[in-house]
């Protein structure tokens, strides 16, 4: 019995065949963010043979309050580089693999294939949809995570053919209905809590033990402690669409913005930029910019000004959920060559004095 597994080996539902299951199994995990850290974490440490890591971000000051894998010095690291020497070194003995780039529908499916389950640390609905329709097709389970505030829900979807994420859910909100953990907050503690019960799920499942989620989704508020059970059912009609379709369906206008999304890093000085300043008049900083437009998305009637400009489009806000909605304007009217800026005005203020 290796010593570094034992007191999971004793347990009877485990022992020596279940920590065989844990090393042949592979685990795709998609966002080394808040949910990704914990469950990254305890699937290394429980043994599971082969992990795999998405997410194209950098880490950030302001992810270190809950993403509890990385610390200062690991600030503007590749958060999937730096997962991997971190679990290194927690586990050595696993195979881990990094994948520093954003999921899409270009790579989805390859990657995915793969492994034999994935679990969705994202938080934007355009990975979902895509991580779900991926597993539908491939007949993978995939362990889901939600957070809001002080809220967190896990569920399994497609779990021997079980009710798949559309079945709950079968179309995405519309661009800015629902905010993001970046937009409303969220209590540190809530993405570890969900992200260890993802972990647990992804465990279960490995070693058919346990009933997993699987057409439940789970709800638990932190400040008051109540836990809630929703059942729901399978639904033929939302699956027969992805399978018939063969591909992930495709996005909706304002659910593919985010392969629209660019990071300053990408920028270069010697590029032809005109920048797109959405915010309203009245909110600071204030830019200068050589070449920008301020087009306050409250007054947007038309974007036929920018329909023959050939620069490079590039939207920007406070947060990124404005400059999402004017970006799908605009592409739902064909212009072309735009982009929605990652970052908001204060770092692009800090970026444009240091040019």
């Amino acid at each position: 019995m290796d010593s570094r597994y034992q007191r999971q080996q004793q347990i009877p539902e485990i022992g020596t065949v279940g920590q065989e299951r844990l090393a042949n199994a592979s685990v795709l995990v998609v966002g080394a963010g808040g949910l990704g850290c914990p469950a990254l974490q305890y699937l290394a440490s429980s043994g599971v043979g082969r992990l795999g890591i998405v997410d194209p971000d950098t880490v950030e000051l302001s992810n270190l309050a809950r993403q509890i894998l990385y610390n200062e010095s690991d600030l503007k690291k590749n958060k999937a580089l730096c997962a991997l020497e971190k679990l290194k070194q927690l586990n050595p003995s696993i195979e881990i693999e990094a994948h520093p780039f954003a999921l899409n529908h270009t790579n989805a499916l390859s990657l995915i294939q793969k492994y034999d389950l994935v679990i969705d640390g994202t938080d934007n609905f355009s990975s979902r949809y895509l991580i779900s329709d991926c597993c539908l097709l491939m007949d993978k389970p995939m362990v889901y995570g939600g957070l809001f505030k002080f809220e967190g829900q896990v569920s399994v979807f497609n779990y021997q053919k079980g009710p798949s994420y559309r079945c709950l859910f079968p179309n995405p909100p519309n661009l800015g209905e629902v905010p993001n953990c970046s937009e409303t907050g969220i209590l540190s503690v809530a993405p570890g809590l969900i992200g260890l019960y993802q972990a647990t799920e992804t465990l279960k499942i490995i070693l058919g033990i346990g009933n997993p989620l699987s057409g439940k989704l789970l709800s638990i508020h932190l400040l008051t402690q109540k836990q809630t059970l929703f059942e729901f059912q399978k639904n033929p009609s939302e699956i027969d669409r992805v399978k018939t379709n063969k591909k992930p369906l495709p996005s909706s206008i304002q659910d593919c913005v985010l392969d629209f999304e660019i990071s300053l890093k990408d920028l270069t000085k010697e590029e032809e930029l005109h920048w797109i300043d959405v915010r309203k008049l009245k909110e600071m900083p204030r830019l200068k910019l050589p070449k920008l437009t301020e087009m306050p998305l409250e007054n947007w009637k038309s974007v036929e000004l920018f329909r023959s400009d050939l620069s490079k489009k590039i939207l920007f806000c406070q947060s990124g959920k404005r400059s999402k909605m004017a970006l799908s304007k605009m592409k739902a009217q064909g212009i072309d060559n735009c982009f929605c800026l990652k970052e908001g005005a204060v770092v692009l203020k800090k970026w444009s004095e240091e040019l």
